[in-house]
């Protein structure tokens, strides 16, 4: 096929695209996605509006089919998608997203729980009340009207809008590039907040907020925390509002306590609500719902949630909002379109520029409605002037029209006869004979008189502004007094942040994680101490893939940093930790941390409130050690941070909190231990990945204990022995020595496994890899040399090994001689003298 080049039109694909998009871009903003500052409507809702004003579907009127309304906007408007213009008028009638709604449903317009309406085919509507307000004095030249997209109809640019919309009723868009999402206002506050800005323009935001407009006011209520978040998006555009659901607690007849929630945030699904709640109590997340029911109705929103008798009902609440929508978070960008000229621009305002540009389009409004009827009266007033100079000379007028050939000729003769315009001749000649009654001259006469005042009143408005904002405030008033309604949404000056720490009680708790990433965490006092030798009790249901990897203490007020495989620290409130009973398995570490797909908790630190400590020691599998400053820990995103770069084939075996002048040991597999001052290595930050500190000779690191820690090392092998030492038996040497002896390490004995700093008045932890575990009080193990063997503490299987050892607080208790956890200790234990005497023939 020929081609003639000379049609061919050489273009560049760069400025080619980025004019296009530029220019879909500004369409969207400008005629789709923002709303205007003055009326507060998209082009969707103010043509939805227009044109059931301009079909007569109006308040006073029956309800006319929806699908009739939408065909008359995308015909004439909006030329766009019937679902799209159908679904903007549903939310205008949803009480639930509309705080005062424009328009009048009849039939089903879908519900809080995500249902939508029914079909266009099956509703009816018609504008509301106070849509008619939006619409008043459209017909009086009060805004200007452009070509809609065929040329065909004119449609209005904004509407007049007798009360200030945008702020009364809010707005949610998202344009190219940009977004809006205005909360809604209560609207006698909206307009007293309007009103102080007429009567003094130099008014700040915080005297608005303190006497006039106390924040958003949502149509389903609930309950805002704090008013930081509100003062700062009204100072600036921008700003997040804290919204709680409101609740109350009711006791039932059982001596049971169930949770009521009659009211919820904005915008929240009351169905998924009710769906993530229960999977939080199935997956054990929160725990104490007994029975979860939606009871709402007709008369308002009830969700009750019954809870167990030993639950406090004011921590489960503050679960349910920490981990549930019955708390979110709105928001606020105040972002709309502000006139320039002939064009519109989007631009971010605070409170009361809003309300300013709203005053100003009142003004304008005002004034050109004025000069509308001026132009009327006057208009009627210069045919009244004609009528009354024809009753005057009615006869004569008689004749000239009688001997006229037509009416042009009347017409002329009378204009040049009187001195009348065109327009008062035409007035003559239509006038009816009736007129010349006595009465009607008198109607005339009158009339023509009362509207001399009001021209006269009329021009008095246009030259005194003061008259203008007067009339302004009388109709602002006049909306207040019909529409106006009490608050829905209360303003609480709680801290959003609050936890339920002050609900929970301080308590040591054991938390113990699996090596498969089952955490959970139990009192202290679910072990009973034993004397050494014993068998212990079953600690936790386990996997036969499965084992227990990692046991510590600490206070449920305490914060506890998880460090992971990948050298990520993450940090976490103990009583955050799920409650588990003894035997209970726990809960994925995923359900709690953000982890990627290969990471894995490795270590756990507890970190107490008020702690002393102004470094963390990390101590690595292959002898590294680091330390770094406490305070690049203070702030953990939920996401984690990098605490440790490791090299290849290294990982995490032990952090420490340090005062910067403390000693730090470190022991390793083939039971020796290095003793030096941690000043031996310089502060260095997260990303570092340390220096040598321990020569592990082929083994790997098993420990790392503080002098702050105690005065002894309690050493523990993985076949059970133990024993403690004194840590001045271990000289003082520089890192990364090879160390000395701390036990004696043989068959019977197995390698290292543990050693932990102990002052003698603690209980000690021994877990197996089975799960087994006891409780030993650690004045019980005897003192020994760094070159012995130990004592044996606790019997492991043929397939066991002892995993852990854990330090608790030593617990005053008569040891439990039961056959259940504990065997007499002349079948279990070995003697001490027995020991040394083997360790004295090897």
């Amino acid at each position: 096929m020929d081609i003639n080049k000379d049609r061919l039109l050489q273009v560049d694909i760069y400025e080619t695209m980025r004019s296009s998009f530029l220019d879909y871009s500004m369409s969207v903003i400008v005629d789709r996605a923002l709303p205007d500052v003055r009326d507060g409507l998209k082009p969707v809702h103010r043509r939805i509006l227009y044109a059931m004003n301009d079909m007569g579907i109006v308040a006073s009127k029956p309800f006319k089919k929806s699908a009739r309304i939408v065909g008359e906007v995308i015909g004439k408007y909006h030329p766009h998608g019937d679902t799209a213009v159908y679904d903007a008028m549903v939310r205008m009638a949803q009480d639930f997203s509309y705080r005062y709604m424009l328009v009048q449903g009849h039939g089903n317009f879908g519900s809080m729980d995500g249902d939508g309406a029914a079909a266009m085919r099956y509703t009816e509507a018609r504008m509301s009340k106070i849509a008619m307000e939006m619409m008043k004095d459209i017909n009086k030249n009060t805004v200007d009207f452009r070509p809609n997209y065929d040329q065909e109809e004119m449609e209005p640019v904004v509407l007049p809008s007798r009360f200030p919309n945008l702020l009364v009723n809010g707005a949610v868009g998202i344009a190219v590039g940009m977004a809006t999402n205005i909360p809604p206002h209560n609207l006698n506050e909206t307009i007293d907040a309007a009103l102080a800005i007429m009567d003094n323009p130099e008014i700040t935001v915080m005297d608005l907020m303190e006497n006039y407009i106390q924040g958003p006011d949502f149509p389903t209520g609930g309950i805002i925390l704090g008013r930081a978040g509100i003062k700062q998006a009204y100072e600036t555009g921008r700003g997040t509002v804290v919204v709680r659901a409101k609740t109350h607690v009711e006791e039932m007849d059982n001596g049971k306590h169930r949770i009521v929630v009659t009211e919820v945030p904005y915008q929240v699904n009351k169905a998924n609500l009710i769906e993530k709640i229960a999977n939080l109590v199935r997956d054990k997340q929160i725990e104490g719902i007994t029975y979860l029911n939606d009871e709402s109705n007709r008369e308002g929103v009830r969700i009750v949630i019954e809870l167990r008798k030993d639950v406090q009902s004011d921590v489960v609440l503050n679960q349910l909002f920490r981990l549930t929508s019955l708390q979110t978070s709105f928001g606020c960008n105040m972002l709309s379109l502000v006139p320039k000229g002939n064009q519109s621009a989007p631009k971010q305002m605070g409170l009361k520029e809003m309300l300013q540009h709203y005053i100003d389009h009142q003004i304008d409004v005002t004034i050109r409605r004025t000069q509308f009827e001026l132009k009327k009266a006057e208009d009627r007033a210069h045919i009244l002037e004609g009528l009354r100079i024809a009753l005057d000379h009615i006869d004569e007028i008689i004749h000239i029209i009688r001997s006229s050939a037509n009416e042009a000729t009347a017409r002329t003769e009378l204009m040049e006869r009187f001195d009348l315009s065109e327009i008062q001749a035409n007035a003559i000649l239509e006038m009816r004979l009736r007129r010349l009654t006595g009465l009607e001259r008198d109607k005339i006469e009158n009339e023509y008189q009362e509207l001399l005042i009001q021209i006269a009143d009329l021009k008095d408005i246009l030259a005194n502004h003061s008259r203008v904002v007067q009339i302004i405030r009388d109709e602002l008033t006049e909306v207040k007094n019909r529409f106006g309604d009490e608050r829905r949404t209360e303003i609480s000056e709680a801290d959003f942040d609050m936890q339920d720490e002050d609900l929970i009680p301080v308590e040591d708790v054991v938390i113990t994680m699996t090596t498969n990433g089952y955490i959970k965490r139990m009192p202290t006092d679910t072990y009973r101490t034993q004397n050494r030798g014993g068998r212990g009790v079953k600690g936790m249901a386990v996997n036969e893939d499965d084992v227990v990897d990692m046991l510590i203490t600490m206070s449920t007020h305490d914060y506890l940093l998880m460090f992971t495989n990948i050298g990520k620290v993450y940090r976490i409130k103990g009583y955050q930790i799920p409650n588990a009973s003894r035997t209970a398995k726990g809960l994925p570490v995923v359900n709690l941390l953000n982890l990627d797909k290969e990471e894995k908790v490795c270590t756990l630190v507890p970190v107490k409130r008020e702690s002393e400590s102004a470094y963390l020691f990390f101590v690595t599998k292959n002898g590294l050690i680091k330390r770094t400053p406490m305070e690049e820990f203070d702030s953990i995103r939920q996401n984690g941070k990098i605490a440790i770069s490791l090299r290849d084939g290294d990982e995490l075996v032990g952090v420490k909190e340090t005062t910067g002048d403390d000693e730090i040991i470190i022991a390793g597999s083939n039971g020796k231990a290095v003793r030096f001052n941690e000043n031996d290595t310089r502060p260095m930050g997260r990303t570092a990945s340390g220096v040598k500190g321990f020569n592990t000779d082929g083994s790997i690191v098993v420990g790392v204990a503080t002098n702050r820690d105690g005065t002894h090392l309690l050493a523990v092998s993985e076949n059970g022995y133990g024993k403690r030492t004194p840590i001045s038996e271990y000289r003082l040497t520089t890192r990364g020595a090879k160390g000395v002896k701390t036990i004696n390490v043989t068959e019977k004995t197995g390698n290292l496994v543990s050693v932990r700093a102990v002052n003698g008045d603690e209980d000690v932890m021994i877990i197996t890899n089975a799960g087994i575990i006891i409780r030993i009080s650690v004045d019980n193990i005897g003192v020994y040399s760094r070159n012995t063997q130990g004592v044996l503490l606790i019997h492991v299987g043929d397939d066991e090994s002892v995993s852990k050892v854990a330090i608790v607080e030593a617990e005053a208790e008569e040891e439990a001689e039961t056959t259940e956890n504990v065997v007499e200790n002349n079948e279990t234990a070995v003697s001490e003298q027995e020991v040394i005497d083997n360790e004295n023939k090897e």
